[in-house]
């Protein structure tokens, strides 16, 4: 099942015969990703983007489309899908060419300066540049270990959400104890389209790694025996005619207890992989690449990181830093790609050219 509302790009390649040469590769349609299409096209940089997932919009859409997010800048709130969609609007102008549901696999330097790129589908490219703007690569979840419990993953077993209706009026166990599991528990909890018959929240121990305004919701929410917590483990289940019928959570006091459900949710987190990005030469620091902070380029000069997948001193992973990185990228690439080219600071308020490139009217004064 897909996010709760996918953004409306899809995939936009066409067929092509032999490789795409291109001036830019942007590897990661999350929120950096789509903003670095942006900065190129202010530069008149064509780019090409490529995402392992089906749908733009990174950990926005795949962890939290429907979470507030509040620290854009003049953006007092948004969520995770109303961002990726104001992105996408905003580089409509620079007629990126989306290449989805699919991985790159071989970066190799040419003779001439540019670099053979290659997907898990066989998309070839010849590009001058590569901006590498995968968060922190691909997420798989941290799974619950029971023998044979996953035989139920998606149906009865789930390690994210992504359409909170279909959980209405089910008897709900969710497990773990940071902010996912705490925001879910609140969620179905609470009067609305997904309020669930029953929840009940599982945790190895009292204390949390969420934000305690969530902790002390949830223990008033218990207080009022709208939902119920309990300190323990999964440790088995019990079925019947094929479907889960009841867990069994063994307490920090050794007493193994019968939950009746319908549904389990697991909360350990997100394991970050890198995947091919880890064997493209790039120098690493803890499975982060190593940029500078002119330009933010690795080591490989023309290759740039950009958003949570890079590492320098002073790093934030907040995604106004990672605009901010983006900026700098693509005038950093330029002179790969017009090396005649002298390229100057413009402003998108004042600059007709600018105006041009954005197809906007360029505004008159009095």
């Amino acid at each position: 099942m897909e996010p709760t509302a996918t953004p409306a790009v899809t995939d936009t390649a066409q067929a092509h015969d032999g490789p795409i040469e291109t001036d830019a590769v942007i590897v990661g349609a999350g929120p950096v990703g789509l903003f670095q299409v942006f900065e190129l096209g202010l530069l008149e940089i064509k780019a090409h983007i490529i995402d392992s997932l089906a749908y733009p919009g990174g950990q926005c859409i795949e962890l939290y489309p429907d979470k507030p997010i509040y620290d854009i800048p003049a953006v007092p709130v948004c969520t995770g899908k109303e961002l990726t969609d104001n992105l996408l609007k905003q580089i409509e102008p620079f007629g990126a060419t989306f290449h989805l549901g699919q991985e790159v696999t071989v970066v190799a330097k040419r003779e001439d300066g540019r670099f053979d790129v290659e997907t898990s589908k066989g998309t070839r490219f010849v590009t001058k540049t590569i901006f590498i703007a995968g968060g922190v690569g691909s997420f798989q979840p941290r799974t619950l270990k029971v023998d044979g419990i996953e035989r139920f993953d998606g149906t009865q077993l789930f390690y994210r959400v992504r359409n909170p209706a279909q959980f209405a009026g089910k008897n709900l166990v969710i497990v773990g104890g940071g902010d996912s599991a705490l925001d879910w528990t609140l969620n179905f909890v609470q009067e609305g389209p997904s309020k669930a018959e029953s929840v009940i929240l599982v945790h190895r121990r009292d204390g949390f790694k969420a934000a305690p305004a969530s902790v002390a919701k949830m223990k008033e929410l218990c207080d009022a025996y709208e939902m119920q917590f309990m300190v323990g483990q999964v440790t088995g289940f019990e079925e019947a005619d094929g479907r889960m019928t009841s867990l069994k959570v063994t307490g920090g006091d050794g007493v193994t207890r019968v939950v009746p459900m319908d549904v389990l949710m697991v909360f350990f987190g997100l394991s970050p992989k890198l995947g091919p990005i880890a064997e493209w030469g790039l120098a690493l620091e803890r499975k982060q690449i190593v940029v500078d902070t002119e330009k933010f380029e690795t080591s490989i000069p023309g290759i740039f990181a950009v958003g949570d997948v890079n590492t320098y001193p002073g790093k934030k992973k907040l995604i106004l830093s990672g605009f901010h990185e983006a900026a700098l990228a693509a005038f950093g690439a330029s002179p790969y790609i017009f090396p005649e080219k002298r390229v100057l600071l413009q402003y998108t308020t004042t600059s007709p050219k600018l105006h041009k490139v954005l197809g906007v009217e360029t505004p008159v004064f009095d």
